[in-house]
């Protein structure tokens, strides 16, 4: 008697797109080998905001960039982080893979409205930018309790 295998639709779809690649991987090789191509894409560090203590804190994530390379500012509601990231060489004729990307990023953040660009103040720390700014009244959040039915 024979066991039953249970019928995946989709596992020869993935089997015909791996086919489909390495045929384009084999057609387009060039001298780099084994080593996978990396699109280019801008650098773009990450984000986040939060309010702590009745301050409005924006961070942003810059591993591996001077601080002296970096430039904030405020401008109305918009807060505006611009750096770079520079490419180091170690050795030339140096191959391998690479995701981090390199060059100048710009990143705006809108803040809300009230906020008092003479409390602005910001720390760098293991590659993390700090921007504290008191929070305007509206913005500290609110506990709203949950009726439950």
């Amino acid at each position: 008697m024979r066991a039953l295998t249970p019928w995946r639709p989709f596992s020869e779809l993935s089997t015909l797109r791996n086919e489909i690649d390495n045929l384009f991987g084999r057609f387009f090789e060039d001298d780099e080998g084994w080593f996978p191509r990396v699109t280019e894409r801008p650098m773009m560090p990450a984000v986040e905001t939060f309010t702590r203590n009745g301050n409005l804190v924006v961070r942003a994530d810059l591993p591996g960039i001077d601080p002296k390379l970096v430039e904030l500012a405020v401008e109305g509601d918009l807060l505006t982080i611009k750096g770079e990231r520079k490419e180091v060489h170690e050795e030339k004729g140096e191959r391998g893979y690479r995701e981090v990307t390199y060059g100048r990023f710009e990143r705006t953040v809108t803040l809300p409205p009230g906020v008092d660009a003479e409390s602005v103040k910001a720390t760098y720390h293991d590659g993390v930018l700090e921007v504290t700014m008191t929070a305007p009244k509206g913005l500290v959040p609110k506990k709203v309790p949950i009726t439950v039915h």
